[in-house]
């Protein structure tokens, strides 16, 4: 079966502040944008949407619209960003996991982790997940990799570390099921409509279903998930 599960990622959603770097406000989308984008998911649910980073926008903006819509979604926090301003508090993570959203970690601090000594990557992997527990008051077990950047020795620590599904920045669909999944970054000037019909299409289907397999080969993810079933 062709891998047919289209999955975005989402940054800030609304203006950035001044606070915001440069490189990081092509990410920033419109309310607009997520609200087209919030409309495609509950006529196809092949359609998961995902957050980074955990700015204030992600309560303030996208979870009343997921809300109203009925949809859930996974917003991967960067644990020490919290309670920051600009950033989700605990008390909104709290509120948001009661809302049926998913929580997932991002880790500390916003790093390379393929460029990490093992004892940074722990801190990452899993100071950062405990933060997040104690804030929503319910397991982590999703992970998603901050810039994409992610090696053999990356992966390998994630499994270990007991993470169900790990998502990544590598384009492509992904197959119901999946532990590492690709996703699709959503930037400033996406067109719900023609976007996701691309990215969606038989090419994509057929590129991910020869991609995707050589990219767990390559990385031994098959084999991590053999030696760490869950």
């Amino acid at each position: 079966m062709f891998p047919d599960r289209l999955v975005l990622t989402f940054h800030g959603i609304g203006a950035p502040s001044a606070a915001i770097d440069a490189a990081e406000r092509p990410y920033w989308v419109t309310p607009e944008v997520l609200g087209a984008v919030i409309q495609q998911a509950r006529a196809d649910r092949r359609i998961e949407i995902t957050f980074d980073d955990g700015y204030a926008s992600d309560f303030d903006i996208a979870c009343p619209m997921l809300a109203e819509a009925g949809l859930s979604s996974t917003f991967f926090v960067l644990a020490g960003r919290l309670d920051r301003p600009g950033s989700l508090s605990r008390m909104q993570v709290a509120e948001m996991a009661a809302m049926g959203m998913g929580i997932g970690n991002h880790g500390m601090d916003h790093r390379d982790w393929t460029s990490c000594a093992d004892d940074v990557l722990h801190r990452e992997l899993h100071d950062a997940r405990h933060i997040l527990e104690d804030a929503a008051g319910c397991p982590v077990d999703s992970l998603s990799i901050p810039f994409g950047a992610f090696d053999r020795r990356v992966l390998q620590k994630a499994f270990e570390a007991g993470y169900r599904r790990i998502f990544t920045s590598s384009g492509g669909l992904a197959r119901r099921g999946d532990r590492l999944v690709p996703r699709n970054t959503v930037c400033h000037d996406f067109d719900a409509l023609g976007d996701i019909a691309r990215l969606a299409g038989w090419g994509s289907r057929a590129r991910s279903a020869v991609r995707n397999p050589l990219r767990a080969r390559k990385y031994g993810v098959n084999t991590w998930m053999a030696d760490h079933a869950l």
